[in-house]
């Protein structure tokens, strides 16, 4: 069966088919292409065991990230605890999620492996899936030049055959895709845009100013305290853990900040910090993952299972994220509707 132990089922198409050209295979393809706008949900992955998915756990995360309106869906990014699980259970995510998005919004899947030829390998199996694009982040474990990171992508990316975003996460790769790679490496076909989530705006203005002559190129921020700020300085777009959470909330201030309201910017900021600094706080040790597993736990969605290394919150922890949930609205229904309307408190 491949690469993968489970089968791909062939997915459905996204969007509007697109054809690209001067890659390998998809010159022979009709593919469908995220236009890279909006709010991209980079999934947690709902486990019952370290190789086990909550499958039940899943569908019911999906259908709530669906029905908060998000453009798009993002599995097996750093949020997704992508290096921590097994290639098997990797495979069977992609799967499981382009079966049940079902076409409604485009899935997006990340390539995190160290090895170029494994990473066209799972790229595959993701298309063979039903993605619609790929999250393609920098080689890992070596230190390596601007030099050879632009090498690694003529190499790799003529070889995928989904469209790619590539994904600038220096915190944990070591490796910063320095503005003048970000322009070489988007002369290649079926590169779509960047997910930037160095936390630098020195940097998000100068990928800026460097695509500028480039309208289909895609900027994309990970950064949830940042959306607002980069949306209305030129991003397209966020994938931010704290979507997880409240959907609604996130694609309502991306949609405010697009239309540069001020005044709905600066309501729905407030409570974007509130949420991303009362559950998850300094971001450290992966306090954003465990935040929001433990949240989703407390809200009745799935289990707060995290893989190893990592370990869930606490007994104290848990008691803090539930009491910030309540303060948020958060717990008195699974769906809350608006964000500026939250649903009926917790007592």
């Amino acid at each position: 069966m491949g690469w993968c132990e489970s089968r791909a089922r062939e997915g459905p198409g996204f969007w509007a088919s697109v054809r690209i050209k001067g890659m390998k295979n998809r010159n022979e393809l009709s593919r469908p292409a995220p236009r890279g706008r909006g709010i991209i949900v980079p999934m947690i992955t709902p486990l019952l065991d370290r190789d086990t998915l909550d499958v039940a756990g899943l569908e019911r995360h999906i259908e709530r990230l669906l029905g908060g309106g998000v453009h798009g869906v993002f599995a097996l990014g750093s949020t997704g605890e992508a290096p921590s699980l097994s290639r098997r259970l990797r495979c069977e995510l992609v799967e499981r999620v382009c079966g049940l998005v079902d076409g409604r919004v485009p899935v997006l899947v990340g390539v995190n492996e160290t090895s170029l030829v494994e990473g066209v390998q799972f790229a595959e199996h993701a298309a063979g899936a039903g993605a619609a694009a790929l999250v393609l982040s920098t080689p890992g474990y070596y230190l390596v030049s601007q030099a050879e990171l632009t090498a690694y992508y003529e190499a790799i990316i003529p070889q995928l055959p989904l469209p790619v975003f590539l994904y600038n996460i220096p915190s944990l790769t070591k490796l910063s895709i320095e503005p003048e790679t970000v322009q070489r490496a988007a002369e290649l076909p079926g590169v779509l845009g960047l997910k930037d989530t160095s936390r630098d705006m020195i940097y998000f203005h100068k990928v800026h100013r460097l695509m500028a002559d480039r309208p289909d190129f895609a900027l994309l921020v990970g950064p949830e305290q940042l959306l607002a700020e980069a949306v209305m300085m030129g991003a397209h777009g966020g994938v931010h853990t704290g979507s997880n959470i409240w959907p609604r909330l996130y694609v309502d201030l991306y949609e405010a900040a697009a239309a540069r309201d001020l005044d709905r910017v600066n309501q729905l900021q407030k409570t974007v910090m509130q949420l991303s600094t009362s559950i998850y706080g300094d971001m450290r040790y992966a306090a954003n993952i465990k935040g929001a597993k433990c949240a989703l736990s407390l809200m009745g969605i799935c289990r707060d299972t995290l893989a190893e290394p990592f370990q869930p919150f606490d007994e104290a922890r848990r008691q803090q994220v539930h009491a910030a949930l309540a303060d948020l609205g958060l717990l008195g229904s699974r769906r809350p509707q608006s964000a500026d309307t939250p649903v009926q408190r917790a007592s």
